[in-house]
This record gives structure tokens, sequence and C-alpha cells, in this order.
């Protein structure tokens, strides 16, 4: 096969195959079971925020975060998602924050949650964290494991619901590719990972997003490696994905 053709192939996964793969999804039964439920609900006024570690930060400027403001999202799923609502619906006039940092386990999401959670006052969270809880396990500097995982975001959503007894919480299921930095040694453990994420989605009443299921499908259409390159941080193709995909669980009314 000659190189621009492998190029070309390469311009089309990038872009119209995206529709392509959303539909595949929205066909399959487990990917339709989660259209079918109950979705986080945006009115006139609403605040949203994304939380979570490097895959939400994805370059923002940290050091004067504004609202709706494309450089304080950076160039990642929470940026294209935000700005799709924020286009969609002008006449709604919607906050969207990021306050995701790159690193973060769930122990540094709770240190920072008065500042960057609680006192933003959201109607809508949507929280994706726990690649790094067993990443950095596995290269040495952490020693938490599923069950830190687990009590350390059972607790913030617990703390969450306390403060703010209305918001609806989007529970991102944690994501992983194989390729790059991501390789055999992180399996079976990082499945519980996944697991914990949807058990706490279920428990707290939140709508959970089932990200690793999607890329499962995705990889049918396209190798590991162009959706994510090292097996973790999104490309470009795979931000735009995961924001469609978070897109189905919101609704604007």
């Amino acid at each position: 096969m000659s190189e621009s053709i492998r190029l070309s192939r390469r311009q089309v996964l990038g872009s119209t195959a995206i529709a392509g793969i959303a539909s595949s999804l929205a066909s399959d039964s487990k990917a339709a079971h989660h259209a079918g439920k109950p979705k986080a609900t945006l009115k006139k006024g609403s605040v949203i925020l994304f939380q979570g570690d490097s895959i939400t930060d994805a370059g923002r400027n940290k050091k004067d975060p504004k609202p709706n403001e494309q450089k304080s999202f950076g160039k990642g799923y929470a940026w294209m998602a935000a700005s799709q609502l924020l286009v969609s619906n002008p006449g709604h006039k919607l906050t969207a924050h990021n306050r995701g940092i790159s690193g973060n386990k769930v122990h540094q999401l709770a240190d920072r949650w008065d500042k960057d959670c609680l006192d933003l006052k959201p109607d809508v969270l949507s929280i994706l964290v726990g690649v790094n809880d067993i990443w950095h396990g596995l290269n040495g500097r952490y020693d938490g494991t599923v069950k830190t995982y687990e009590g350390d975001l059972d607790a913030l959503l617990k703390r969450t619901r306390k403060a703010l007894p209305k918001v609806q919480l989007v529970i991102c299921e944690p994501f992983v590719l194989k390729c790059g930095a991501v390789n055999d040694n992180w399996f079976p453990e990082f499945d519980k990972y996944r697991a914990a994420s949807k058990k706490l989605a279920d428990s707290h009443g939140a709508v959970f997003v089932p990200f690793q299921y999607m890329f499962d499908e995705a990889i049918k259409f396209a190798p590991p490696s162009h959706w994510a390159g090292d097996g973790v941080h999104p490309s470009s193709h795979g931000a735009s994905l995961m924001a469609h995909f978070l897109l189905e669980s919101l609704e604007v009314s």
C-alpha cells in the first residue's frame, strides 16, 4: 500500500469515521443501554464543571482560569464538549469550567475540592479520574490500591452530595488503550478500577459514561495509537470521540 493511500485513510479516520463509530456504538446493545439511561440536565443558567487529571486538563491555563474561555479549557475532550454546549445553546447562558490537573489522583482532587469544585457550585459535575491511581503505583510513585481509589472516590462523592445536594453527577469510566505505556502489567488490576467507578456511579445515582467500552469499539476502526499514542492521553481524534460520547449523557432543556 502506498504512503499516500495510508495518509488518506488516516485523514478519513480522523474526521468522518467519528460519525461512523458513534453510529456503530449507538446501535450496539451496551451502548444503547447507556444512551437510554437518564441524563444529566442543563437548564438556563446552569453551571457545568469538568474535573479530573491530565486527560481533562489537556494543557489548560491554570494561572487564572475563566469560565467559557478556550485557553482555560485546554485542547481536550472537555473543551470540545463545552464548546458544543455553548455554541448549540447560546440562549441558555451556560457556564462551563475545567479544573482538571495533570497527575491528579483522587486524594489530590479532594485536597483542592472546596476551591475547585464546591465554591463553583456546579449543577452538573463530570469527573474522570483513576488512571494515575494505578499508573503511579505501577511505576513506584504511589502505594494506593483499588480499595484506596474506591474509598477515596466514595468519600469525595459523599462530601459533594452533602455540600451540593442537588448536583447531578457524571462519573466517567477510566480507560486505557494497549499501546505506548500500557502493557499486560496493567491487567487485570486496571479492570478493577473500572468496576469500582461503575459501582460508585450506581450507588451515588450518577450518570455513568463507559469510555473504556467506547474505545474498545473504536479500535475496531483504527489501531489504539490512533486514539491515544501513549495508551493514556487521547489524541485529538480520541478526545473528539470522548466529547461526542459524553454529550450523549447530557441534555439541555
